[in-house]
């Protein structure tokens, strides 16, 4: 048997961390997203023998399934996860949770396990350590990361609903919020299957007005991908599917705000599309026109249903969201397989600005936006340090060790996504800056690009 240990001091007391990791989306929150593991099912609590399902994909995957069950329970210093079947002979994980320094909290993991193939397995083993060490590394901030977002917004539990929840975004935003001790009911368009969804169908005008009478909050993030093909059955499939779901809300919101009841805010999702794919290398902000191109049209639309929220006494705000930075979506996922070959290059000229943001910021954000009633109108989300596409592939390849000399010709891009979509997607120009945010006191957890492709890639 093998033993590793790894350990952080945190300014938070012991009864807030263990209380933390006693919630659904800790266990979300703390993988990291570089590692091919998925969550099947979280575990109810941390009673005796509830147990944890994990999904594992790639080439090291040695089981398909990993399945932990908790044991020890000895609130709130310690709990213990003994794997009951997955990639390794053996596998125990003690928390333990201590009081430190002044009202702190010593966070010990200590993981005792055992490699399979035995003596031939244990070659292995330094692999095995280095992995552990960037996900406990990985683990440790994160903690630390949310702890401190929580503690910043010092407001008492809410009740939010959100659109999109299994998405890219709202599969993190939901697992923050609920980690922090605030309740998420999730507008789903099925049947729902848990006491905390609701069914809603946009394209019918259906929603559960009573359920939203009891929420505090409504975040609104669903909407057709805009990646492909830019035809005419694709681009009206985008503007409808963000424009009837907001107009749907914000009219259900009014209705509910009138009789006295009802969500006090409306957050939904925007793209800094709304400036123009052209814009060169001109600063935008907040107070910058819109630009006329078919996005710019779809975000203004957008933007503009949420009126009648707004006009009924909700504060309503909408996050201009730039490209998110995660392997687990969004460009860089569709990138990383070419630049792990060697394969990376700037995309065109590599002249384009590029507005960026990571996954936890982008989720901080929306807490923030969430929590602060001073905020309303536009929210520029995207990182402080834009960079052009040159720069931000020069970034990338430095941060997986690989070269960037094979520039991508502009012909790939127009072959799968049209003239149009490429325009307005691959080399779209947009120099964004978020003054409210600025304004606002947001601390960015990663506010340039090095730091963040090193968080996410675990680099």
């Amino acid at each position: 048997m093998h033993t590793f240990r790894s350990e952080v001091v945190l300014d938070r007391p012991v009864e807030e961390v263990f209380a933390w990791h006693e919630r659904q989306g800790a266990l979300r929150r703390l993988l990291p997203p570089w590692e091919p593991v998925t969550v099947v099912q979280e575990a109810p609590d941390l009673t005796e023998g509830s147990e944890a399902v994990l999904r594992l994909s790639g080439p090291g995957a040695v089981a398909p399934r990993w399945v932990a069950r908790h044991t020890g329970l000895r609130a709130p210093y310690e709990f213990t996860d003994v794997q009951v079947s997955g990639p390794f002979a053996a596998w125990r994980h003690h928390h333990v949770f201590e009081p430190a320094g002044d009202g702190g909290c010593r966070l010990v993991d200590e993981v005792t396990y055992e490699l399979p193939l035995g003596p031939a397995g244990d070659r292995a083993k330094p692999m095995v350590e280095a992995r552990l060490r960037r996900m406990f590394a990985y683990r440790h901030r994160q903690l630390a990361d949310d702890l401190a977002a929580h503690a910043a917004a010092g407001v008492p539990p809410m009740t939010v609903a959100v659109t999109g929840a299994s998405g890219f975004v709202g599969t993190a935003l939901t697992a923050f919020l609920t980690s922090g001790g605030h309740r998420v009911v999730r507008l789903v368009r099925r049947a729902p299957r848990v006491p905390d969804e609701s069914a809603w169908d946009p394209e019918r005008g259906l929603v559960d007005a009573e359920v939203l009478r009891t929420v505090d909050a409504v975040v609104h993030l669903a909407g057709t991908p805009i990646a492909g093909r830019f035809n005419h059955r694709h681009k009206e499939s985008v503007r409808r599917s963000r424009v009837a779901g907001t107009r749907l809300l914000a009219r259900t919101i009014a209705r509910l705000r009138a009789e006295g009841d009802g969500p006090r805010v409306f957050v939904t999702a925007s793209a800094i599309g709304y400036y123009g794919a052209d814009r060169g290398g001109e600063v935008l902000d907040e107070e910058s026109g819109p630009g006329r191109d078919f996005l710019a049209e779809v975000c203004r639309e957008w933007e503009a249903a949420t009126c009648p929220a707004r006009e009924a006494g909700a504060r309503v705000a909408y996050v201009r969201t730039g490209l998110v930075q995660s392997p687990l979506g969004g460009t860089l996922r569709i990138q990383l397989p070419q630049f792990w070959a060697g394969l990376g290059g700037r995309l065109g000229t590599g002249e384009q600005w590029q507005s960026w943001i990571s996954l936890d910021d982008i989720v901080g954000v929306y807490h923030h936006v969430l929590t602060r009633d001073g905020i309303s109108g536009p929210v520029n989300g995207v990182a402080p340090e834009p960079v052009t596409n040159a720069a931000f592939t020069a970034t990338l390849g430095r941060v997986l060790h690989r070269p960037t000399l094979v520039p991508t010709p502009s012909f790939g891009p127009r072959l799968l996504l049209g003239d149009e979509g490429a325009d307005l997607t691959a080399f779209a120009s947009q120099n964004v800056h978020s003054g409210v945010l600025a304004g606002a006191g947001y601390r960015f957890r990663q506010p340039d690009l090095e730091s963040c492709l090193r968080h996410v890639l675990g680099r």
